[in-house]
């Protein structure tokens, strides 16, 4: 069970996030960590390192690391080279509506 969180003033993160953010902003900021979620997870799955995946993609450790940190924004070129080591592609789909 996870619990919400309610701001000093009784509002939810929702809300909160609501009156800071655009919905567009929240979308990119959800699909981003979506997909991080995805290499962290296809990573995890194959049991590999960082620096594994470092020698498989050419892509440095500390860049691998803060990807998934979430404390930079890789280049659409990383990720490809990222996904591809991992056994992955990054595909074009529609967006789901909640």
């Amino acid at each position: 069970m996870t619990e919400k969180f309610i701001s000093p003033r009784g509002h939810t993160w929702e809300e909160v996030e609501k009156e800071l953010f655009t919905p567009e902003e929240i979308a990119e900021c959800d699909l981003k960590v979506a997909l991080i979620g995805e290499i962290i997870k296809a990573r995890q799955e194959r049991g590999i390192s960082q620096r594994k995946l470092e020698e498989l993609s050419g892509v440095k450790q500390p860049v691998i690391a803060r990807m998934e940190k979430g404390s930079t924004t890789p280049q659409i070129g990383t990720v490809v080279k990222v996904l591809a080591s991992l056994g992955k592609k990054l595909a074009i789909v529609p967006i789901e509506q909640d």
